[in-house]
């Protein structure tokens, strides 16, 4: 009989923490994918927000300055927000994965964004007066950083130091001005992925080993 019973316990446990791990995945899901397109009402509740989408807005620095409370962000987009440089407070989103700079008018991006451990995905599209050399200089420092997007940045060259991103998975290098592929892109082991789509290359040999590459 005690035997019975400490299976039935055992059976419970087990059955209740299985619920409790479904529920705690459904409500981190709900909060993670809700999408706060406006700064006021994000700020009242600052600790619950993960995705902070501010395209295409005029943000003034007092405003800027209050994005050091958003601790939880995993997303965030600045897209075509004019930003003559990118403001200090958001190196402070240390939980940071996802960051939109496109469209935007600073030429370098700070040192300071090595601090964004946890990036793994980071857009600079739309910036044709941007330091290309400089950008993949600071973004090799970041440790997790998989997915880069470089389209419509009139690129033809792409610098040797883009193999400092040693964890680069993917990279988006579509509407450029690439006549060939650049043979630097074959030697990071890591790199699955390149998106040259739009670009007047003038395809020879083959194919590197191990890169999908779309044309």
């Amino acid at each position: 009989m005690k035997k019975k019973l400490l299976i039935f316990n055992l059976l419970t446990f087990i059955f209740c923490i299985q619920v409790l791990k479904i529920n705690a995945q459904n409500i981190d899901s709900s909060k993670i994918e809700k999408n706060y397109t406006n700064l006021e009402d994000a700020l009242k509740n600052p600790e619950k927000v993960y995705r902070l989408d501010l395209s295409n807005q005029f943000i003034n620095k007092t405003q800027y300055e209050s994005f050091s409370k958003f601790k939880n962000l995993v997303f965030l987009s600045l897209k075509n927000d004019h930003l003559k440089e990118i403001p200090n407070t958001i190196y402070s989103l240390t939980n940071l994965r996802i960051l939109d700079l496109s469209g935007n008018d600073f030429r370098f991006l700070s040192k300071d964004i090595k601090k964004l451990k946890k990036l793994e995905e980071i857009y600079l599209n739309d910036e044709p007066y941007a330091d290309v050399n400089q950008e993949l200089s600071v973004l090799g420092k970041l440790p997790k950083l998989r997915i880069l997007h470089l389209e419509n940045d009139k690129i033809g060259v792409l610098p040797k130091n883009l193999n400092s991103l040693k964890h680069l998975e993917k990279l988006y290098l579509n509407d450029n001005e690439f006549k060939e592929l650049p043979n630097s892109l074959t030697k990071n082991k890591n790199l699955i992925y390149i998106d040259m789509k739009n670009n007047p290359l003038q395809w020879k040999g083959e194919r590197p080993f191990g890169i999908t590459i779309n044309f």
